[in-house]
């Protein structure tokens, strides 16, 4: 069966340390624990898919190391479609060291390790995964020249295109604007994308629309605790925040991504789509881990 949501990323082993604050430059802080999760923003958001209600196929590159087979094992547990997901050898996997904080803020440093070896010929040796999948989703956390390859041909098959352009530094490539149906920034990547300041809704409005006069097709802005705001054509539109008790926000952002990409696979219309994100964003908010806080469709389905 061909999947409706292929994810084309990055997969990561996060290691995770929790303290009671973030350090400040040169400083050490006491930890209080230590774990480790299967992550990547890419297979965060292919696993947050799959568990709700999409059939996801997921192209991506890890090491050939113990970290490699463990990332691989937790999407195919998922069911997910692994034949995309390539060992590199010689490469570790990518890592993620994280810091969190008791207020659940934290501090991600990354480390790509194999995912920098995924290659635009790489993806199109899996060409008919692209081709079979409704919805095409990329972050930056693979090669730029990858991500630019895989916008336009994704574009080119009609496919729905899907970036979350993290982690951002500065804007985008002028070429890719153009292949991207909805850009999925947060506050700081809005403001990196944009050149504009973003510090409230209003801003965070105002940097969308530069960003569609550039090309962009929609924007959806996520602003954590203040909701989400969509921004097309016909104006914009605030998407109130669930409010929760948060204990870990690492793959908040992730779960709506893709959980936005399943629901518009499903046919859901793009408020519908937001909505159903943050549900689902809600939830992983309150569980710790990037993966294992991602919720199944069976917790909230049949809640409002």
């Amino acid at each position: 069966m061909n999947a409706n949501v292929v994810v084309v990323g990055s997969l990561n082993m996060d290691l995770v340390a929790r303290a009671e604050r973030l350090p400040k430059g040169g400083e050490t802080v006491h930890g209080e624990s230590f774990a480790m999760f299967p992550g990547g923003k890419g297979a965060n958001q292919a696993v947050a898919a799959a568990r709700l209600g999409a059939t996801v196929a997921m192209v991506g590159c890890v090491g050939h190391d113990a970290y490699g087979a463990e990332l691989r094992n937790a999407l195919l547990a998922e069911g997910i479609d692994c034949a995309g997901v390539t060992a590199v050898e010689g490469k570790s996997s990518g890592l993620a060291l994280i810091v969190v904080g008791a207020d659940s803020q934290n501090a991600i440093v990354i480390i790509a390790g194999a995912n920098g070896e995924l290659t635009p010929e790489g993806v199109d040796s899996f060409a008919s995964l692209l081709a079979g999948g409704e919805v095409v989703v990329c972050q930056l956390e693979t090669p730029y020249a990858t991500v630019g390859h895989v916008l336009a041909r994704a574009k080119a098959l009609g496919k729905t295109v899907i970036l979350n352009p993290a982690p951002a530094t500065g804007p985008l490539p002028g070429e890719w604007l153009a292949n991207i149906d909805y850009l999925i920034p947060n506050e700081s990547e809005a403001e990196a994308l944009s050149g504009l300041p973003v510090s409230s809704r209003e801003s965070a409005a105002v940097a969308a629309a530069a960003l569609l006069q550039a090309g962009v097709g929609r924007v959806i802005v996520t602003l954590g605790g203040d909701g989400a705001l969509f921004c097309d054509a016909n104006g914009s539109q605030h998407f109130p925040a669930t409010r929760v008790a948060a204990v870990d926000t690492t793959a908040a952002g992730d779960t709506f991504v893709g959980a936005f990409a399943a629901a518009l696979a499903n046919g859901s219309s793009a408020a519908e789509a937001i909505r159903f994100g943050q549900r689902a964003a809600a939830v992983s908010v309150t569980r710790e881990g990037a993966q294992p806080s991602i919720p199944y469709l069976a917790e909230f389905e049949n809640t409002p």
